[in-house]
């Protein structure tokens, strides 16, 4: 599930380059923020409170535990003294308790900036299966996901995503233009690991040839008893046109999985 929306986090985040582990308390939700906009450093108020400094393209932030609320967040450029004069916002975001959710600044499919707001999913997986999440927030047209030569899903566009729960293992895979079965790049193998819902992120502009590839990992989502969900972030700057083979690849392992639970979110623009 997805709204458009600009959103930063409240006080106390942390910004990564690797995999950090976060429990959220009982009853909080986890808000993790993606800056997928080339060649802009911004800064991000919640409720009037500067929260992110000179945050900058490619960076991950989170996850963050905050109680369930509405929170209102402005983004401004970096060197503003306050939030008066807004580059994007303010906007009010409301965060349910015991949710998950990533909040993506991104390019829209023409370039424009702009933000998502992802429900990430964190039920549990069936035994012997991981969960893929791929996301479109690249300036970029429609791609299909291909494995084996067949189109695996279909037109995914700009700020669409796909979620797929399929056995683990390593399937190839590659990306083609909508509607074709040309392979842009590929295929390529990727990794479907047990029990972790994998979120893959396509940002940059393909026009601007700076394409890049962001990594999200939720872990402890099996079914047995001792499944936590927890978050990781990991960040994987794959640079160029390469970035949206990836993203399709990793959607594409879905192909030949006697049981593939797929549903692509709808937008409220």
């Amino acid at each position: 599930m997805r709204t458009r929306l600009l959103v930063g986090t409240a006080a106390g985040v942390m910004l990564v380059a690797g995999a950090v582990p976060a429990h959220a308390a009982d009853g909080d939700a986890q808000l993790s923020v993606l800056h997928g906009v080339p060649g802009l450093t911004v800064d991000v108020y919640v409720n009037g409170d500067l929260t992110l400094d000179d945050f900058e393209p490619g960076d991950l932030a989170g996850p963050l535990e905050l109680p369930g609320g509405t929170y209102t967040v402005a983004i401004t450029a970096s060197d503003a003294m306050d939030d008066s004069e807004p580059a994007i916002g303010p906007i009010d975001l409301t965060l349910e308790d015991g949710m998950n959710y990533t909040a993506a600044a991104h390019l829209d499919a023409e370039g424009t900036p702009t933000a998502s707001l992802f429900t990430n999913d964190i039920s549990n997986t069936a035994a012997g299966e991981g969960r893929l999440t791929v996301r479109h927030a690249a300036a970029a047209p429609a791609v299909d996901i291909l494995a084996g030569g067949d189109a695996v899903i279909e037109g995914l566009e700009n700020p669409d995503e796909e979620v797929l729960d399929l056995p683990a293992g390593t399937v190839p895979a590659a990306v083609a233009a909508a509607g074709t079965t040309e392979p842009v790049v590929g295929p390529t193998d990727v990794n479907v690991a047990e029990g972790v819902n994998t979120i893959v992120y396509a940002w940059g502009s393909l026009e601007d040839d700076n394409l890049a590839l962001a990594v999200q990992t939720i872990e402890g989502l099996h079914s047995a008893p001792e499944g936590v969900p927890s978050g990781e972030l990991g960040l994987a700057a794959e640079s160029g046109p390469n970035a949206l083979l990836l993203i399709g690849g990793v959607a594409a392992a879905g192909l030949g999985a006697l049981a593939v639970t797929r549903r692509k979110a709808t937008a409220t623009r």
